[in-house]
């Protein structure tokens, strides 16, 4: 059973225990955009104790205010009742909730009309209170009510509206983004993983460079990323960046990204952030360090946003390795193989055809490198060790930090087929490092 059935399911069994019962929000937008919503939420006037009572593998997820997740096999749904909040606080969470029957009471709390639309899946029936279907078609984002007190309620919500402004490709209405641009600097009262999820979504649903514009135009950016904001108006040479400066080349890469993995959109989004802060001027411009200067600057933003150790090692790793590629037709045969086989290279070469594209667009070292992957079978690029530490002390070498060095330098030999067989290598070992000692 699929979301969209379980929900359906969920609806008529609501309707027939004499409840409304309605899809709300994200989906019923997705729906009227011909758009395969990624999840299904449905509003009800049952309370959360009914909601559970009616199904049986059914969780208070939020009892508080009033939602009860739904499971069926491996799909889910949230179910919630119809509530209205009282005022807020913290800027995250309403003091209090009282549960409604009128779906109007529960419509006229959410954030933007585009999102507080209900659905009768059995007639097809929209049931608008705020003006969200004249929205759809005017493309056009917009808060419900006053847009001040909507972004007061919830500080998320800037970041809200900005991301489905983006994601959509609509436009900000003007006294919405109005209040945007006053009320920004209240994102920074929001937990750091909240942004981090909201602007992960920016990178990776669609829209990148629409959202980093807009994040840029509101002033959001430079309150949650103001290395990424340094980089407006950092000349680069145009010998090698005809297209401008640091930020508009950022935002090509943004432009360009195909439904990315976190860490692929992370990495393009902060892979030249240590330029700002290196730039020099001598015979021509120069970033000399700032990929060092990067990596530093991605560690910090990285760990101030709360992304996994995991993520973080994997974004920086594509800063650090993104201006190697320069080198990959000089490299020597080993070094190029070890280069290939990197953790993840399949990111890294995507980065580097991405960066490419959004400055010189010379793809000569992006088709090498795919032609050398598809001839490179994983045995020539992994070969099983000719030699172990065990051997050399089998052949007298004493243990000590050298048997690294000897055993990189067999490897290397081994991955430009100059040597085939644990004979060859012992005997090259001696031709470079000396007998053992007697």
């Amino acid at each position: 059973m699929t979301s969209e059935e379980l929900a359906r399911a969920i609806v008529r069994r609501l309707r027939v225990a004499g409840h409304q019962a309605y899809f709300v929000g994200g989906c019923v937008r997705d729906l009227l955009l011909d758009r395969h919503p990624k999840d299904f939420d449905v509003a009800t006037d049952a309370r959360p104790d009914r909601v559970a009572e009616l199904f049986e593998r059914s969780e208070q997820v939020g009892a508080h205010f009033g939602v009860v997740l739904v499971r069926e096999n491996t799909s889910q749904v949230e179910v919630a009742t119809f509530r209205s909040d009282a005022s807020y606080s913290d800027g995250r969470r309403p003091d209090a909730v009282h549960f409604e029957t009128d779906p109007r009471q529960d419509v006229l709390r959410r954030d933007l009309t585009i999102n507080a639309l209900l659905l009768d899946p059995g007639t097809g029936q929209v049931l608008d209170y705020v003006g969200g279907r004249d929205d759809l078609n005017r493309r056009i984002v917009r808060a419900i009510g006053d847009p001040d007190l909507r972004f007061r309620e919830d500080h998320l919500r800037l970041l809200r509206a900005v991301r489905f402004a983006a994601r959509l490709n609509f436009e900000i209405e003007p006294q919405t983004l109005a209040a945007l641009r006053r009320l920004h600097g209240l994102i920074l009262n929001v937990s750091p993983e909240r942004i981090r999820d909201e602007l992960v979504r920016i990178l990776t649903e669609g829209g990148a460079r629409r959202g980093f514009e807009l994040l840029d135009e509101t002033g959001l950016l430079a309150d949650i990323l103001p290395e990424v904001a340094a980089m407006k108006g950092v000349a680069q040479p145009p010998e090698f960046h005809p297209e401008g400066d640091v930020w508009t080349h950022t935002l090509l890469l943004l432009e360009k990204l195909r439904h990315p993995t976190v860490t692929l959109a992370m990495g393009a989004l902060l892979h030249d952030v240590g330029k700002p802060g290196t730039l020099r001027v001598a015979d021509r411009i120069r970033f000399d360090g700032h990929v060092e200067e990067g990596v530093r600057l991605a560690r910090a933003i990285l760990a101030r946003l709360r992304f996994s150790h995991e993520d973080s090692r994997l974004i920086e790793a594509l800063i650090d390795q993104h201006m190697r590629f320069k080198d990959a037709q000089r490299m020597r045969e080993s070094t190029l193989k070890r280069f290939l086989r990197m953790e993840g290279f399949n990111e890294h070469l995507e980065l580097h055809r991405l960066d490419c594209l959004s400055s010189n667009g010379k793809l000569d070292t992006y088709k090498l490198l795919l032609a050398r992957l598809a001839e490179l079978g994983e045995e020539q690029l992994r070969p099983q060790p000719l030699l172990t530490g065990r051997d050399l002390i089998e052949a007298g070498y004493s243990p000590g930090p050298a048997f690294s060095k000897i055993l990189t330098a067999v490897e290397d030999a081994q991955l430009e087929a100059r040597v085939q067989n644990k004979t060859d290598a012992l005997a090259l070992v001696r031709a470079e490092f000396g007998d053992p000692p007697v």
